[in-house]
């Protein structure tokens, strides 16, 4: 596979800096005191060095999608453009998180990574169910190997909950990526890259942990050859959780067993096939959480350890995933590439919802509202694509193309019950005994089928030695058909960005980026409401060191959301019960983000990102319980003196929030939660080859905070540790 980029050797290193930019200081400072040797080396740049700007780099897919096995960063990437590009050549920003940080942070969910991913902030509604927020909005566009899934922002199929075993690395596009996505929201994108079998020998990882709250985990990963030439291999991960929890009486389990084939059918063509499967079973989940106030209107202080779930209340999920890919490189640097996926997930629960606001001396006063459920999500995707390198002009350039199909159905039902107010009891002495309530007859909450039918296209133009253009487009046709209606939209989301290299370190950006997201809400005449539009303006510096290995991005962007639906007042559509809405400027959110990633030196790995944005709707506020300033640390060490251990850790950090909550008095109070941080440290002793034993600890300060305040609150983790020991081989 051939690409259109910039020369990765060390002659990069050569360069002189002739010019002082705020955002670098603190790379070049770190730069300089841990690496001076190449800091020496940035004397002028050779006659040689000069001669290879024009260079044309040819790599093999081995070659771009590796990064030496211990880094933060990966070297190149097809996020946002589906071109491989180095990350500085993409116009937007960018965050990898790579397998060597999974276990480094002890990051062993989805949600996991999220929670730590710079720009990311993280809403925890109650035990089971997390949404993701980036630059103002809620994420909603997810990928496996590129190929779309719509979650649900309402039902918990378990994809938060996702194991990290089984991927390489997960990448996050800031931004709006309707280009690659197709329909979803402005916030961001994140893509799971799973794991391939890429040993032509045996080799394999297994894991034992132990840690807080009983919890223990286990893992192998093993990777072999299929013939005795090692074109056909194997990769089998396994892995089996059982934990309580900081939550009285909450238990969980999570079983994952994850396996791909990887052959090559031709010296240019591999097959690849694959299962994923994922289980999960919860007792005694939180739906909500605590009343937030007494029925006086004083605060409540309950205990982090207090579950408002009864005994009966449950939750299982169950993920099952068939893939499969096919590519070919061609003798002129072009290739194809075929990508499929059928994905079968259900969840069934049996939940309690804590009702109204205890007495403070007798704790008498709540009701509950109980409701079982079921849905199942079953998705049926392809993306074909083709890339490769042009001339025109005289200069050599890249072009990718592509077609894609994915139907989507999901279908989700309940029954209800309730509790009143002797039935539950003293809330202030609550121990989850309470009865199950007589439940109604199943209803249907949704039926529906979302088809997305997609054409894109993308080009690198190389304008002049150090300036490149990006120009794309996608058209998708959507619509979905069921009980949210019969809806069909058509839409062209347009990607412009130029790449300007300053020198051989630092390049300059500006980018133009949208999205759109058909929605099924009906005006007061009964039309449907046009799609919501997301609209991304962004510019910024990037830079990488030491051969990619380390990179740095700092970026100014402002989004602008039109087509928000608003509830329309008390009018209905054409007379009916359903509530009519209509379209709104929406919301606008800009802000500035900084990030430095990966190797600063061969011991030191690090990552620091930081993030500040104004999110504001046409009221003058937007999502205010996310946090609108944060940044996030971690770093690892390894002693030069004592080359078996490895130390490390960092810091999560983020500023006031607030949302608007009903209290007992039936008036509207506002409600705090003030900035806070959390700490973690880690440390690994290499016993011997094959032996290793890390130690991990989070929330080190056992700070108490809410992960979600409102009229209800829920507790974050408190302190927590856990050790573990590997064997490789």
């Amino acid at each position: 596979m051939s690409f259109v980029g910039r020369e990765n050797g060390a002659a990069k290193r050569a360069s002189v800096v002739k010019h002082t930019f705020t955002v670098s200081l603190l790379a070049l400072a770190i730069h300089t005191l841990t690496h001076p040797a190449h800091a020496a080396d940035s004397t002028a740049p050779s006659q040689k060095d000069k001669a290879q700007q024009d260079l044309v780099v040819t790599a093999t897919a081995d070659d771009a999608d590796a990064s030496e096995a211990q880094d933060y960063q990966v070297k190149t990437t097809h996020a946002g453009t589906k071109m491989l590009l180095a990350p500085r050549d993409v116009p937007q920003s960018l965050s990898m998180v790579t397998k060597q940080r999974f276990q480094d942070q002890d990051l062993q969910s989805v949600g996991d990574v999220l929670d730590n991913a710079t720009g990311v902030a993280t809403e925890l509604i109650d035990s089971e169910r997390s949404a993701y927020f980036a630059r103002g909005f809620q994420i909603s566009s997810y990928t496996y190997d590129d190929i779309p899934t719509s979650v649900s922002d309402t039902w918990n199929y378990g994809d938060a909950a996702e194991d990290t075993a089984i991927y390489d690395r997960i990448e996050i596009v800031r931004g709006a990526t309707g280009l690659m996505t197709g329909a979803g929201s402005p916030g961001a994108s994140v893509n799971m890259v799973r794991k391939h079998a890429d040993s032509k020998e045996v080799t394999g990882n297994l894991t034992a942990s132990y840690g807080s709250w009983d919890k223990q985990r286990y893992v192998a990963d093993v990777s072999s050859p299929l013939n005795e030439a090692g074109t056909v291999r194997g990769r089998i991960v396994a892995g089996y959780q059982d934990q309580d929890s900081w939550l009285d009486r909450y238990h969980k389990t999570k079983k994952f067993l994850y396996g791909v084939i990887d052959a090559d059918v031709t010296d240019n063509t591999t097959l690849s096939l694959g299962y994923d499967y994922q289980q999960s079973n919860t007792g005694n989940p939180t739906w909500g959480g605590l009343p937030t106030w007494y029925s006086d209107g004083s605060r409540t202080h309950f205990n982090r350890s207090t579950n408002p779930a009864a005994d009966w209340t449950r939750y299982s999920t169950d993920s099952r995933k068939i893939f499969a890919n096919v590519s070919h490189n061609f003798d002129n640097g072009w290739s194809f590439r075929v990508n499929a996926t059928h994905a079968e997930e259900t969840f069934n629960d049996k939940l309690l919802y804590v009702m109204e606001f205890p007495d403070v001396t007798t704790g008498q006063g709540v009701s509950g509202f109980g409701s079982q459920d079921r849905g199942k999500r079953k998705l049926e995707s392809v993306d074909t694509y083709a890339s490769g390198p042009f001339e025109l002009a005289g200069r050599q350039h890249e072009l990718v193309a592509g077609v894609s199909y994915s139907r989507q159905h999901n279908a989700t039902y309940s029954a209800d019950g309730s509790l009143d107010y002797d039935q539950m009891g003293d809330f202030n002495s609550w121990d989850g005994s309470a009865q199950e309530p007589e439940w109604g007859d199943w209803y249907q909450n949704a039926d529906d089928i979302v088809r997305q039918k997609s054409a894109y296209t993308a080009a690198r133009f190389s304008l002049a030695d150090p300036l490149a253009l990006i120009l794309g487009a996608r058209y998708t046709e959507w619509s979905t058909m069921g009980s949210s209606g019969d809806v069909r939209k058509n839409n062209i989301t347009p990607y412009g960005g130029l790449v300007y290299d300053i020198n051989d370190t630092w390049s300059a950006y500006a980018s133009y980026t949208s999205i759109f997201q058909p929605q099924t809400y009906r005006d007061r005449d009964g039309k449907y409401l046009s799609p919501v539009t997301g609209k991304n303006y962004e510019t910024g510096l990037k830079s990488d060191w030491y051969n990619g290995r380390l990179t740095a991005t700092f970026a100014v962007f402002r989004i602008e959301q039109e087509n928000a639906a608003q509830a329309d007042g008390d009018n209905f559509v054409n007379g009916s019960s359903e509530q009519a809405y209509y379209s709104t400027k929406g919301a606008v959110s800009k802000g500035a983000e900084f990030e430095i990633n990966g190797a600063v030196t061969d011991n030191l790995q690090m990552t620091f990102g930081a993030t500040r944005y104004v999110a504001k709707d046409t009221e003058g506020r937007f999502n205010s319980n996310m946090p609108q300033t944060s940044f996030k640390l971690f770093t690892r060490y390894q002693l030069p003196m004592l080359r078996e251990l490895t130390v490390g850790g960092g810091v999560n950090w983020q500023s006031r929030t607030f949302q608007d909550a009903t209290g007992p008095d039936g008036e509207t109070t506002r409600v705090y939660q003030s900035s806070y941080p959390l700490a973690n440290l880690f440390a690994r002793y290499q016993v011997n080859k094959q032996v290793a034993v890390q130690a991990n600890v989070n929330n080190l300060f056992d700070r108490s905070y809410y992960s979600w305040l409102s009229d209800y609150a829920v507790y974050g983790a408190p302190r927590n540790y856990s050790v573990s020991v590997s064997y490789a081989f």
